[in-house]
């Protein structure tokens, strides 16, 4: 496990590299730049997804109340991540739900444009980021959605058989300039982000905490056999109070299977 041991110079390197690209990054390097420059560095296009949760994988109690499931290291990496990218993406249900201002609190930093996917418009336009004066706020919704009045930049995007096309939502935000993208919740956002195979890297937080029931922090399509899951190479971070596991989705995978078999389990659920 590599320690992350975050500087002022460090972090004023990272700032720096935004938008950037051309710097080597080794796997010898320090763990700081290794965790964080390819997100700072990212020119062409680079999705990151950031899942915090509990040893049991959960992001919220039944109840639905998300707070201080993260430490204050692993906010300081949320924020970090924010930081660093160029927009940060929601689902209209984690609006909806927290009422986040997706911005930078815990580090120095430049806030991200706020993008929510609000395919039927379903927001009011009451909810505290259309009125915190903080960064620019994207609403992308279906072509077919009622037509509300927002303090925002309203997209419209076709609507398939199965919603939104994540990669219509990244075209559309490429268009206006923002192409290092953070897709921070919900859980089925990010399953969509990741199933369109449009996720570079995927970071998920543990904090040392059990809350036993609750929804989960991805919520993927079930598989049958172990032979179909997702096993991305993966860096494990020490962030202090959390521990982090960067995860390289467009890398190659390892096989679950053994000695050709496939590993079946049963779904107590």
């Amino acid at each position: 496990m590599r320690k992350i041991d975050m500087t002022d110079q460090l972090w004023a390197r990272l700032l720096a590299m935004r938008g950037s690209a051309g710097h080597a990054i080794s796997d010898d390097a320090d763990p700081v730049m290794a965790l964080y420059a390819h997100i700072a560095a990212a020119e062409d296009g680079f999705v990151l997804a950031q899942v915090g949760q509990s040893l049991d994988g959960r992001v919220a109690t039944p109840s639905g109340d998300a707070r201080d499931i993260s430490g204050p290291e692993g906010i300081a990496h949320l924020h970090r991540c924010r930081a660093l990218v160029e927009a940060v993406i929601v689902g209209v249900g984690t609006v909806k739900c927290d009422d986040p201002r997706l911005s930078v609190r815990a580090v120095k930093g430049p806030n991200p444009v706020r993008v929510v996917i609000d395919c039927g418009a379903e927001l009011t336009g009451d909810e505290q980021l259309f009125a915190d004066g903080g960064a620019p706020v994207i609403l992308i919704q279906s072509d077919d959605a009622p037509t509300k009045a927002y303090d925002a930049d309203v997209i419209r995007v076709k609507r398939g058989e199965g919603g939104l096309d994540p990669q219509d939502i990244l075209d559309a935000l490429a268009a206006r300039g923002l192409r290092r993208i953070l897709v921070e919740g919900g859980a089925r956002t990010i399953a969509r982000f990741i199933e369109a195979g449009l996720v570079d890297r995927l970071h998920v937080a543990i904090a040392p905490l059990i809350i036993g029931s609750g929804p989960a922090g991805i919520a993927l399509s079930p598989i049958e056999r172990l032979s179909s899951a997702h096993r991305p190479a993966a860096k494990v971070y020490g962030l202090g109070s959390d521990i982090l596991f960067d995860c390289d989705l467009k890398g190659p995978s390892r096989s679950v299977s053994r000695q050709g078999e496939d590993i079946r389990v049963a779904d107590h659920a």
